[in-house]
């Protein structure tokens, strides 16, 4: 298996401290392949498992791969820099096959350990970039990998500001609607209409646990 040419040092010395969690949006495992390994598309990814559970190893975690795009998560901005990509060969209009979830729950295991990441430093792209993307979708099942201890999931308290809760939690600035989409496709897939007082708690709970930037956690 070839390496992807589209990588570089990661700038500053930094050192990965996150996952973004991606999926490719394309026919075929080989064809999300050959895009992430083409020169042309100056796009890749640390790895790419397909929808039997093979896991691709396309790029070194220590080097910086150019799947994040524009965004940010907490005081990150350059998020490439920062974090180790997966992508998962899914069109997003399906659910992801139990071997592939499989195959991600024992990749992220060996990649929190390896970098001694904490959970709430596995991330959806579209947390990063809410007015940009949408992956891994609803039909991405974190609550799974919360429950392995690989991710992390809400429960309701008080209600606070969302806007201010998402920011704590690490959400970048973007627009209301955009922010209110990202969190649902994450935390309520199934939820739909205005703001309400269970994302507002929701979101309360994943502040006052889990705040990106406070004294102690990866910065």
């Amino acid at each position: 298996m070839s390496l992807s040419p589209n990588c570089g040092p990661r700038r500053g010395g930094a050192r990965p401290d996150m996952v973004v969690i991606h999926y490719t949006a394309m026919a075929s495992t080989e064809a999300a392949r050959e895009r992430l390994c083409d020169p042309a598309a100056e796009v890749s990814a640390h790895w790419l498992i397909s929808e039997r559970g093979e896991v691709l190893a396309l790029v070194p975690e220590d080097l910086r791969a150019w799947h994040a795009g524009a965004g940010a998560w907490g005081a990150v901005t350059d998020v490439n820099s920062r974090s180790i990509g997966i992508e998962l060969a899914n069109l997003g209009d399906r659910p992801f096959p139990e071997p592939q979830m499989a195959a991600l729950e024992r990749l992220l295991e060996s990649i929190l350990a390896r970098w001694q990441l904490a959970p709430e430093r596995v991330i959806a792209h579209s947390d990063m970039a809410p007015e940009r993307k949408c992956d891994p979708g609803p039909r991405f099942d974190w609550r799974r990998l919360a429950l392995a201890g690989l991710s992390v999931w809400p429960e309701e308290r008080e209600p606070a500001d969302f806007h201010a809760s998402l920011r704590a939690f690490g959400y970048p600035e973007a627009a209301h609607e955009a922010l209110l989409q990202a969190f649902r496709l994450r935390f309520r897939p199934w939820a739909r209409g205005p703001q309400d007082a269970t994302d507002a708690a929701l979101a309360a709970d994943l502040a006052a646990r889990f705040p990106v930037d406070a004294p102690g956690a990866a910065a």
